[in-house]
């Protein structure tokens, strides 16, 4: 386990809840892409098949919650954007 591994995902993960708190109450998709989110899922995923498969310690339950706090950015970035479509 190392203590730089846990500094960056948890400065990476303080930074979700301000995003999705932005998702819920401006109900807009502008300034998100969603490439950039699915990215972002794919490399939080890799660093959990690291972690199952290479060095397994407790860091790889960060990695989930960072994906998990990503993918609801994601839906309600996709709900914003289907709203935006509707109007």
């Amino acid at each position: 386990m190392s203590v730089f591994e846990i500094a960056m995902l948890v400065c990476f993960g303080a930074a979700w809840p301000f995003s999705i708190y932005k998702s819920v109450k401006e109900k807009t998709s502008k300034g998100k892409s969603t490439k950039f989110l699915v990215i972002i899922i794919m490399g939080y995923g890799a660093g959990i098949l690291h972690k199952i498969f290479y060095y397994y310690d407790y860091v790889v339950y960060l990695y989930a919650f960072n994906m998990l706090m990503v993918s609801v950015d994601l839906y309600l970035h996709l709900r914003n954007e289907r709203l935006g479509r509707n109007i």
